[in-house]
């Protein structure tokens, strides 16, 4: 498919619609990512302006998008297993439009095995592909035909913000696409190609926007946010746009997802120490505490390299909270390999950790390693790993005890009121779901092990 005039086909479209008795409802459910998430408000906006109502009950929806993630095999038998629930929708609605898109349809062969296994459904397109959605509903509805959109495009990079928030006082602001690390049991660079940055002006005009309209949190994404700027006309970088987005009018906080320890430099820790807005919180994904099980990862630096960083990082904050993601059981892990991991984790103290067994992924270089350690082996050690956080992460909370945090609230867990601090600490206070979408003081009186309770100040 060939890039053409979106507005021609957005009024060809709108035209279309307007034939009908009622505007159609769209329903775009998006898996995985912030990133995704994000994609998914975009294409929310886009059918809107062709005229679509929202509809969150994909049953009552005359067009349903599945947005995809392909980082797990199990992500992807999901989405098959709900495609396959569709069919029955189908042949009751046959004039109902579903399409398939996100990282999942980028991959090579999944618009062919949909062509072959899943008839019904009428789009499949990819993460390149997203505004030229206009385009892809009006080949549907003029030829009730498959339409596929896969084709890459090393210059697809969307300046506008999208047209739809699902939330207000909460928003993810896309400032890069893609990535360039390919680490060893990543798909992403392959579903969401090289990376490219938006302009900073872009980036600053659409925060502008959210804070005007009284948005409280913002938060930056990328696969590898630290490596922003690059390749861009304009000389800039992550800490240059967090110094400019740090500047601007408004009651607002900002954090972002994800960086890269490889290129978190002593600069970008300095702009976060000596800012007004970006909180004092830190994603920094460690996968492995051995260099050789590093390497094998191809994640281009080393444990001593690692805690060097975090070193930096506290000697300028003290207080810094830093979460980190952790593969157990990667292709020739060995004991003293998950030891060395279990040595960093003692070492740096994580606040939270995100932690995952390794998976093979197909189409990435780790599923073609041999994997020797034994499942129960793998999962004993998952295990210990979790123990060791819990008993972690009760001592790191009870340092909140007696302080006055900083929380915007999100939602509820069971009777309480539920929200993270600036630190990215859960919260939780008696209240009800009106403190939704506040922010509001909080004197902490007691921690657990993965959140803390106390009681609003008036």
């Amino acid at each position: 498919m060939t890039d053409t005039n979106n507005t021609d086909y957005t009024e060809k479209v709108r035209e279309i619609f307007s034939l009908r008795e009622s505007p159609p409802l769209c329903c775009v459910i998006s898996y995985g990512c912030q990133q995704n998430v994000n994609d998914g408000e975009r294409l929310t906006g886009i059918l809107i302006s062709l005229g679509c109502a929202v509809t969150n009950d994909r049953s009552n929806a005359d067009i349903l998008i599945l947005n995809t993630c392909a980082v797990r095999e199990n992500a992807e038998a999901r989405v098959y297993g709900n495609l396959g629930e569709l069919k029955h929708e189908k042949e009751q609605r046959p004039g109902m439009i579903i399409g398939v898109c996100g990282c999942m349809a980028q991959e090579k062969g999944t618009a062919e095995k949909i062509r072959r296994s899943y008839g019904f459904v009428d789009m499949v397109f990819g993460t390149f592909s997203v505004e030229r959605l206009p385009q892809l509903l009006y080949e549907v509805l003029t030829t009730r035909r498959l339409t596929v959109d896969t084709e890459e495009s090393r210059y697809n990079c969307p300046e506008t913000p999208p047209l739809y928030r699902s939330c207000r006082y909460k928003a993810g602001v896309s400032i890069m696409y893609g990535c360039n690390n390919f680490c060893t049991f990543c798909i992403v660079p392959y579903v969401r190609g090289r990376e490219r940055s938006r302009s900073p002006e872009s980036i600053l005009e659409e925060i502008r926007l959210l804070a005007a309209d009284g948005c409280k949190e913002i938060m930056l994404l990328g696969q590898n946010v630290n490596s922003y700027g690059r390749g861009l006309e304009e000389k800039t970088d992550f800490p240059g746009l967090l110094r400019r987005i740090d500047a601007l009018d408004g009651d607002f906080r900002v954090r972002f997802m994800s960086p890269h320890p490889k290129d978190a430099t002593e600069e970008f820790f300095d702009v976060i120490a000596e800012s007004k807005k970006i909180c004092k919180s830190v994603h920094l994904p460690l996968q492995s505490g051995s260099d050789s099980i590093l390497k094998a990862m191809h994640r281009s630096y080393t444990k001593q390299k690692y805690i060097d960083m975090v070193d930096y990082a506290r000697k300028k904050m003290p207080g810094l909270s830093i979460t980190t993601d952790i593969i157990v059981g990667f292709p020739g892990e060995t004991d003293d390999d998950f030891r060395q991991t279990l040595d960093v984790m003692k070492y740096v103290r994580y606040d939270n950790i995100y932690s995952f067994i390794y998976s093979k992924r197909t189409g990435t270089k780790a599923a073609l390693m041999e994997e020797t350690t034994p499942r129960e082996e793998i999962s004993a050690r998952m295990t210990e790993l979790l123990a060791l956080q819990r008993d972690i992460s009760s001592e790191n909370y009870r340092r909140f005890e007696g302080r006055t945090l900083d929380v915007l609230f999100d939602g509820m867990h069971k009777d309480k009121i539920s929200g993270k601090s600036d630190e990215g600490i859960i919260t939780l206070v008696d209240g009800d779901s009106t403190l939704i979408g506040t922010q509001r003081k909080v004197l902490v009186e007691r921690a657990h092990n993965w959140a803390v309770e106390g009681r609003l100040m008036t």
